[in-house]
C-alpha cells in the first residue's frame, strides 16, 4: 500500500509536469526553474526582480505557510533561539536586554548603510534582501488571508516596542543627532518602562495574536474601531522590533526541565498565567529576555529564513556574553520619557481576550519537545567516512521513525535558495525508494552488513542528488506552487494533485548550526506530526524533537521516544560502518 501511494504520487507529478510544460505555461516555468537572476553584486542587497513566477515563492510562504487562517496552531509555527545568561536581579535583566537589543540594532544599521557583509555558501554570494525584511515587519490579520507589512517609507520608524507585564511602550532608540542610543541610555529607558508598568492585572491584549487567524482578524477589526486602539496598533506594527521583558519562570532543579522551560518561554510564553500575553506574535522579530536569564528571539518564517535569524542571534549573543557591570550610568543628556500605548477594552474585546487565553492554554498543553545532546560523535567522524553529515542524520531520522511506527515517514527538509536573487527556500525530499530499501533492510537478520552499507551509501547519494536539485531551483514543489498560483490567478480549475493527501508529510526537519551555541526549534502548526531540528557540530549533535497533538485526541506522538530512537539509530549506523570494513578499489 505504501509503495503504491509513492508510485501514484510520482506518476501524478510526472504527468502533471509534462502536461503543464507542454500545454499551459512553458515560458513561465522555464523562467521559474532556471532563475537566471542570481545575485551578481556581492557588495549590496540586490534589487527586486519582476520575473513573473519568481515572486510566487515569497508570497506563498506568507499565504500557505505563514498566515493560513484555518490553522489552529499558527502561533507555534516560529523559529526561535535561546541561551541562558547568569542574571541575578532586575538590573541584570535590564542590562542584558539593552546589550542584546543594541547588538541586534547593529545589524539594522549595517543594513541601512549598505555595509552588511555578504554571506557566502559554497563560494557563492547569498542574497541579503531578507535582512531588510526582518525589521519593521508585521503580519496584519485579514478576513481570508493575512497581509505582511514592511515599513519602507521615506521616514522609517525610529522606535522599538517594549512590553512588560502585558503593557506596551514605544521607545525611541535614536538620539537627536541620529546616532543609536548607547547601552547605558537604553538601560535608563528600560528601567523607566519597568517602573511605569508594575501593575500585573491588566488585560493582555497581546494574547489575541495567539488566536486562530480568522478569529483574531475579527477582534482586530473591533479594536480598530477605536482611534486610540488604532494608533497603538499602528505603533506596534511599524516599530523596528518588539522587546519582551518577562519575569522569572517557576524554578526547576533538573537541567533538562530547565532547558525545556526556557524553550517554551521563547516559543509561546508559557501560557496565559505566565508571559504569553507579554508578546505580539505577529511581529517579524521579538527579542525576549527573562528575569531569570532565559533569552532568545521569536520570529516568523514569513519575513526571513532560519539562517538569517540565526546570524542575527549569533551576532547579538557574541556581543552580550562578556562580563559587564550592572550599574546603570545616567546619561548627561536628558532622554524623553517612553510613550505608553493605551488600549480601550470593550466588553466584547475583553471576552475575546478570555477566549484567546483558553485557546492558547489548550495548545500549550498539547505541545511537547525533547531536547538532547548526542555526544558520541559529530560532523568530523561522519566526514572521515566521506559521507555527508546532513544526509547521515536524515537517514537516521528515517530509520528511527521506521523503528517506532513500523512505516516509512514522508519527510521534508528546507534548502536555501539565497544564491538566487530574492530566493527563499526549496524543499528536499529525504524519503525515497533508496531510503525505504535502507530502513527496511537495516534490522533484517537475513541481510548481510555489506549489503546494508551499500544501501546506506545509495540513499546518501540519492539525498545528495535531491539536495543539489533543490538548491539549483529544480525542486518539483516550486514548480507546482508556481503553477497553483497561476491557476488561481487565471481561474483555471485546480488539478486534483493539489488536494491529493498521499504526500502529506509526517516529519519536518531543519538543520541550523550556531557559532555561539544557540539552539533552534521550529514547532509545527499541524497536529499529529513531528519536527526534528538539529545542529551538527564537530564532535556532537544537538537535537530538538517537537510535536503537537489535536485537542480531545489520544496522544499519538512522543518526542522523547522518537528522540531515543534517533540516538539509537545514529549509534547503530556508525557501528555498522565500523564493523564493516570496505575494500578499497
Amino acid at each position: 500500500m505504501e509503495l503504491h501511494k509513492q508510485g501514484r504520487a510520482l506518476w501524478t507529478l510526472h504527468k502533471l509536469r509534462g502536461f503543464f510544460y507542454c500545454l499551459v505555461c512553458c515560458y513561465y516555468i522555464e523562467i521559474f526553474v532556471h532563475r537566471n537572476d542570481s545575485c551578481a553584486t556581492p557588495k549590496c542587497p540586490t534589487r527586486r526582480s519582476h520575473l513573473p513566477l519568481q515572486q510566487y515563492q515569497t508570497r506563498v510562504l506568507l499565504e500557505l505557510v505563514g498566515v493560513g487562517i484555518q490553522e489552529v496552531f499558527q502561533v507555534l509555527n516560529w523559529l526561535f533561539a535561546v541561551l541562558t545568561k547568569d542574571i541575578r536581579d532586575k538590573q541584570g535583566q535590564i542590562r542584558c536586554a539593552a546589550e542584546f537589543t543594541a547588538s541586534v540594532l547593529d545589524i539594522k544599521t549595517m543594513v541601512d548603510n549598505g555595509t552588511l557583509p555578504v554571506e557566502y555558501m559554497r563560494g557563492k554570494p547569498l542574497c541579503m534582501k531578507q535582512y531588510e525584511q526582518v525589521f519593521s515587519s508585521c503580519r496584519i490579520p485579514g478576513a481570508k488571508t493575512d497581509f505582511l507589512l514592511f515599513d519602507k517609507s521615506s521616514n522609517p520608524p525610529k522606535n522599538i516596542t517594549v512590553v512588560h507585564n502585558g503593557q506596551f511602550f514605544l521607545l525611541d532608540i535614536y538620539n537627536s543627532d541620529g546616532t543609536l542610543l548607547t547601552v547605558d541610555q537604553l538601560c535608563v529607558q528600560l528601567e523607566r518602562i519597568c517602573n511605569s508598568s508594575l501593575q500585573t492585572n491588566v488585560d493582555p491584549v497581546g494574547i489575541l495574536t495567539t488566536q486562530r487567524r480568522d478569529v483574531w482578524s475579527k477582534s482586530y477589526i473591533s479594536l480598530m474601531q477605536d482611534e486610540t486602539n488604532k494608533e497603538s496598533l499602528s505603533a506596534i506594527e511599524s516599530s523596528i522590533l518588539t522587546l519582551c521583558l518577562d519575569g522569572p519562570m517557576s524554578p526547576v532543579s533538573d537541567e533538562r526541565m530547565c532547558r525545556k522551560a526556557a524553550f517554551f518561554q521563547m516559543l509561546h510564553g508559557g501560557g496565559s498565567q505566565w508571559y504569553s500575553g507579554n508578546r505580539w506574535f505577529d511581529k517579524g522579530l521579538q527579542v525576549i529576555i527573562g528575569e531569570d536569564g532565559h533569552r532568545g528571539i521569536n520570529c516568523g518564517h514569513t519575513v526571513a529564513d532560519g539562517t538569517v535569524f540565526m546570524a542575527i542571534c549569533d551576532h547579538a549573543v557574541a556581543n552580550t556574553n562578556q562580563e559587564t557591570p550592572n550599574v546603570i550610568q545616567t546619561p548627561s543628556d536628558p532622554l524623553p520619557m517612553p510613550q505608553k500605548l493605551h488600549f480601550n477594552i470593550t466588553p466584547e474585546i475583553k471576552q475575546d481576550i478570555e477566549e484567546a487565553k483558553q485557546h492558547l492554554d489548550t495548545v500549550v498543553q498539547n505541545v511537547d519537545v525533547e531536547i538532547t545532546v548526542f555526544d558520541h560523535f559529530g560532523k568530523n567522524a561522519i566526514k572521515a567516512r566521506k559521507m555527508s553529515p546532513d544526509a547521515f542524520v536524515q537517514m537516521a531520522i528515517q530509520l528511527a521513525y521506521y523503528r517506532v511506527y513500523q512505516q516509512c515517514c514522508v519527510t521534508v527538509e528546507p534548502a536555501s535558495l539565497r544564491t538566487f536573487r530574492l530566493g527563499r527556500l526549496a524543499v528536499i525530499r529525504p524519503t525515497s525508494s533508496a531510503s525505504v530499501a535502507f530502513v527496511k533492510a537495516f534490522d533484517d537478520p537475513n541481510k548481510q552488513n555489506l549489503e546494508k552499507v551499500d544501501l546506506l551509501e545509495k540513499t546518501l547519494k540519492e539525498h545528495k542528488k535531491s539536495t543539489e536539485m533543490a538548491m539549483s531551483g529544480q525542486d518539483i514543489a516550486e514548480h507546482l506552487i508556481g503553477l497553483m498560483c497561476q491557476a488561481s490567478e487565471k481561474n483555471i480549475p485546480e488539478p486534483d494533485v493539489f488536494t491529493d493527501t498521499s504526500g502529506v508529510f509526517h516529519v519536518t526537519t531543519s538543520q541550523l548550526s550556531s557559532k555561539t551555541g544557540c539552539l533552534t526549534c521550529n514547532t509545527l502548526d499541524q497536529p499529529g506530526t513531528y519536527d526534528v531540528s538539529y545542529s551538527i557540530m564537530d564532535s556532537h549533535i544537538d537535537c530538538r524533537v517537537s510535536s503537537i497533538e489535536a485537542s480531545n485526541t489520544c496522544k499519538e506522538k512522543d518526542p522523547a521516544r522518537l528522540s531515543r530512537a534517533l540516538e539509537d539509530a545514529l549509534l547503530d549506523m556508525m557501528t555498522l560502518l565500523e564493523e564493516t570494513p570496505r575494500v578499497k578499489p
